[in-house]
């Protein structure tokens, strides 16, 4: 019996008696999401695509043994999308880097693009420089548009201490960013 309340039950049934086109349609409805979440998460689009497909494989080993009702199989890859990056950012942090990273074309023409690409990067550094539990909070309440509750249970917390999270990497993150506001009147003029 399908429980009602999991969207994905029906497919994951189906994967763990081996049929690869469940599998398609599975990476086909969650791809996105999850490559969305490893990207903001690690900010490389390679080890983005690396840790969905482990998702994948993995999701493709777990099939055959979930039990429905236990918990949404979507909360599940999540968390699985998560705790890899979390392995990988724990791995850069022992890493040292050989090249620094390449810099966009610094030409006159492209000044605006230029100025966007600066302040995403702050916003991108700014997130990087939360501590991980708010980041993540963040990232699946605000970019993965997740409710507060499929958050807290992805994240394996009550959903009081997901908004004292989300909280308090609101306020860190609004105070690193704060100069990119700049003055009334100068919003977002160049500012970075």
């Amino acid at each position: 019996m399908v429980p009602l309340n999991d969207p994905d039950a029906e497919l994951v049934a189906q994967i763990g008696q081996g049929d690869a086109s469940a599998l398609n349609a599975l990476i086909a409805r969650k791809l996105s999401r999850l490559l969305a979440l490893a990207q903001r998460m690690l900010g490389d689009p390679v080890e983005a695509e690396d840790v969905a497909q482990e998702v994948f494989v993995r999701a493709w080993k777990q099939a055959r043994v979930w039990k429905p009702g236990e918990g949404k199989f979507d909360t599940w890859m999540h968390r699985v999308a998560m705790n890899l990056c979390y392995d990988r950012l724990r791995r850069r942090r022992e890493d040292v880097v050989a090249h620094p990273p390449d810099r966009a074309d610094p030409a006159p023409s492209a000044e605006a693009e230029l100025i966007a690409t600066a302040r995403a990067d702050r916003v991108r550094g700014g997130m990087q420089a939360l501590p991980e539990r708010q980041r993540t909070a963040l990232i699946l309440c605000h970019f993965q548009e997740h409710s507060n509750l499929q958050a807290a249970q992805a994240l394996g917390i009550s959903v009081d201490a997901l908004e004292s999270l989300l909280s308090r990497g609101r306020r860190t993150l609004r105070s690193v960013l704060a100069d990119l506001a700049g003055p009334p009147g100068r919003r977002g003029k160049g500012r970075v």
